[in-house]
């Protein structure tokens, strides 16, 4: 009884670590190949997933600029 707890366990446990690394991101943010693995890619068009995406002069110095442009949230 408790060998198939515990091979009941690894299994879900294998099934949930699948899941987390094929999950599709939600925010809709899209890294291109290369990018670094984490919650934040490089700034600029070129650092999208989205070929020949443009982006204008405004929307890419407002991309250069996250995160230093959030406020400390210090309410």
């Amino acid at each position: 009884m408790l060998l198939k707890l515990a091979a009941l366990g690894a299994l879900g446990y294998a099934g949930y670590r699948y899941y987390q690394k094929n999950q599709t991101d939600r925010n809709g943010v899209a890294f291109a190949d290369g990018e670094p693995e984490g919650a934040f890619r490089n700034a600029g068009s070129a650092a999208t997933a989205t070929k020949g995406d443009a982006m204008s002069d405004t929307d890419e110095a407002l991309d250069e600029t996250f995160p230093a442009s959030d406020a400390t949230a210090k309410y």
